[in-house]
């Protein structure tokens, strides 16, 4: 068989050694496609923009964890399952083992790995020549939902993704100074992005600008309890919406339901895995609440300034830096929480200001065209490497 041509889109210079179409071999997340969280959100739009640009594109993923009759499905995208060990603990650890050493036999042109705590196993892909380009993710060992191990865990693998990349992808520019900080490493700055939204229905039982609105994962930095102790003062007269769970059950969940068990106006939707949904609740909220405390661009932040949520964020830098003057920062305390959210829902006209400036400013500087153009363009670079 001849050599497949060479891709004539992306950076020109940029081809796989003979000439042919270059592969990449996506690790570090479930699967594709996967509705997991924010990475397995950028690998479906990543994966078939790689193919649109010229790369043959394999993902590594887990038995159970995707949606194969998905119809968003672009069936040019390969994808391989092995096998892992499914605990909190090991699961990243152990599938990412075991799609590396699987890599390793293959040996694509290059490798787009996610999550640092697979840097334990680059040396095994320098071994074969093959090049890195990591997506380091926040700063994980400052999660207060991680024990002493997994800190632990996730600091080495930050050093070995320091040392055996060859490429950092960090998705927030304080991110990258934190790493050439710490680390003495630069590394790129591509965030994540964001869909335009239709105009959608509202929510049956609620208006439009007439509730708060929270979606998080229910871990400590996320202001859960917090928000919780602020719901019970804005639930006086606001109905309240809060979306999201642990994931397993425990004192989070049993103290929003303990919530919604006690007002009336205290709704808990649990996980909403229907888009148009979601996308509908942020689209009416009257204030969303971004209680997100660390991380870098939160993917659920972007998708909720496309819908055009009026959006008061925990006051940290990530936050500042993704929305700049399209939101109202708040510190983590229940009072001045509440202050601000019934000070937004009681004024239609600041509603609307916030809405159009983080419809602006997300169309601005997350569309995911550019940032599938930003990693097909890294993935360039490291061909050239």
């Amino acid at each position: 068989m001849s050599p497949r041509p060479r891709p004539s889109s992306g950076a020109l210079d940029g081809a796989a050694p003979d000439g042919r179409r270059p592969s990449v071999a996506v690790i570090g997340t479930r699967g594709y496609p996967s509705y997991y969280g924010g990475f397995e959100t950028a690998v479906r739009r990543i994966a078939p923009a790689l193919v649109d640009a010229g790369w043959d594109v394999t993902v590594y993923g887990r038995h159970g964890a995707v949606r194969e009759d998905d119809p968003a499905r672009d069936p040019r995208v390969r994808t391989r399952t092995t096998r892992g060990v499914e605990s909190r603990s090991l699961s990243t650890l152990s599938y990412g083992l075991t799609a590396v050493l699987d890599a390793v036999v293959r040996r694509p042109d290059a490798v787009l790995m996610m999550n640092v705590a697979n840097g334990f196993w680059l040396p095994l892909l320098r071994l074969r020549r093959v090049p890195v380009i990591i997506n380091v993710d926040g700063i994980e060992w400052e999660r207060a939902k991680w024990g002493r191990a997994a800190k632990t865990v996730f600091k080495l693998g930050a050093r070995a993704s320091a040392r055996f990349a060859d490429a950092l992808v960090c998705d927030a520019v304080e991110i990258v100074r934190r790493w050439r900080d710490e680390f003495g490493v630069e590394g790129t700055f591509i965030p994540y992005g964001g869909d335009p939204v239709r105009e959608l229905p509202v929510e049956p039982g609620l208006t439009h600008g007439g509730y708060a609105l929270v979606v998080a994962r229910f871990v400590p930095e996320n202001s859960i309890v917090e928000f919780v102790e602020a719901a019970r003062r804005i639930a006086a007269d606001h109905d309240v919406v809060i979306v999201g769970s642990t994931g397993y059950g425990g004192e989070l969940d049993d103290l929003v339901r303990d919530l919604a068990a006690e007002h009336d106006k205290v709704r808990w939707l649990g996980h909403v895995s229907d888009d148009d949904r979601l996308f509908a609740l942020w689209q009416h909220a009257g204030a969303y609440f971004h209680g997100h405390s660390v991380g870098g661009t939160n993917p659920a932040l972007v998708q909720a300034m496309f819908t055009g949520a009026p959006v008061i964020a925990r006051d940290t830098v990530y936050n500042r830096e993704v929305l700049a003057d399209a939101g109202v920062f708040v510190p983590p305390e229940p009072a001045a929480i509440a202050e601000a959210v019934v000070a937004l829902l009681d004024d239609p006209a600041e509603q609307q200001r916030l809405r159009e400036a983080a419809a602006a400013r997300a169309e601005a500087a997350y569309t995911w065209q550019s940032v599938c153009d930003a990693y097909e363009a890294e993935l360039r670079r490291s061909l050239r490497r």
